[in-house]
C-alpha cells in the first residue's frame, strides 16, 4: 500500500477481499493505526460504501458517485476527525474464481488535481489493483495451485507486445493476422486471467510469469 501511494502520488491506499478457499475477509491498509482501530471497533466495515457499493462495479468507482445517506456519513464524518478524505477511487478486480478484491486510494486535494491525476494514473492503478489481489489470493498453498490460468502462445505473445505498447493494428501487423482477430486473442486472454481490462490482464499475466514487463 505505501509503494501504491508513492509511486502514484496518493495519500492512503487499503486493500480488501474475500478469501474463496477460507471465506474470511483479509485487509491491508496504510491508514493512520488510530483509524483503523476506530474503524474496526465501530464495525465500519458492515456501512463502508467503498466496499459493498463497489464490490457491485466492474469498473473504478470513484467516491463522488456514492449517496451521501446515513451510511456514508457515519463513516467519513469520523474519517475526516483522523485526516481522512471523501475524496477517492475504488478499482474492483475479479478473479478467475469469482473473488472480488477492492483497491481503494484518496487523496487531499482540489477537483482539478483529482481529476488529473485519475487521467494520469489508472492504467497504473489498474495494475496495481491486480497485483495486490493476486499477491493475497496467491498467499495460500491450495489457492495457488488452483489459480494458474492456461493461456494459449498466441494470447501470451499479444499480450507481451501489449505490455510492450503496440496498438492491435501494430500487433496485427507484426504477426500478420487482422486487428479483429487480436482483439478476439485479447478478450480470449482476458477471460482466461479473470480480468475486466487489458489493463489488468496485463498485469495478472506479468504477476503470474506469463509474460514479461514491457
Amino acid at each position: 500500500m505505501d509503494s501504491v501511494c508513492n509511486e502514484l502520488g496518493f495519500d492512503y491506499a487499503s486493500y480488501a477481499t474475500t478469501h474463496p478457499v477460507k471465506g474470511d475477509v483479509q485487509g491491508y491498509a496504510n491508514y493512520p493505526e488510530e483509524w483503523k482501530i476506530h474503524y474496526g471497533t465501530q464495525g465500519y466495515h458492515h456501512l463502508d460504501p467503498t466496499l459493498y457499493q463497489s464490490a457491485l462495479s466492474i469498473a473504478p468507482v470513484d467516491w463522488s458517485r456514492f449517496n451521501h445517506d446515513d451510511k456514508f456519513n457515519a463513516v467519513f464524518r469520523d474519517a475526516h476527525d483522523f485526516g481522512i478524505t471523501d475524496r477517492g477511487l475504488t478499482v474492483p478486480v475479479r478473479g478467475p474464481y469469482g473473488e472480488c478484491g477492492l483497491l481503494s486510494v484518496t487523496m487531499d486535494c482540489s477537483d482539478s488535481e483529482w481529476k488529473k491525476l485519475k487521467r494520469h494514473v489508472m492504467g497504473d492503478l489498474q495494475m496495481a489493483a491486480v497485483q495486490a489481489h493476486d499477491t493475497v489470493m496467491q498467499s495460500g498453498v491450495l489457492a495457488k495451485a488452483l489459480y494458474l490460468p492456461t493461456l494459449s502462445s498466441r494470447e501470451k505473445e499479444i499480450l507481451q507486445w501489449v505490455a510492450e505498447g503496440k496498438s492491435q493494428q501494430d500487433i496485427g501487423d507484426i504477426l500478420c493476422i487482422s486487428h479483429r482477430t487480436v482483439e478476439v486473442h485479447l478478450r480470449s486472454g482476458r477471460e482466461k486471467l479473470g480480468a475486466l481490462t487489458t489493463a489488468q490482464a496485463i498485469g495478472r499475466a506479468i504477476g503470474l510469469g506469463l509474460i514479461y514487463p514491457g
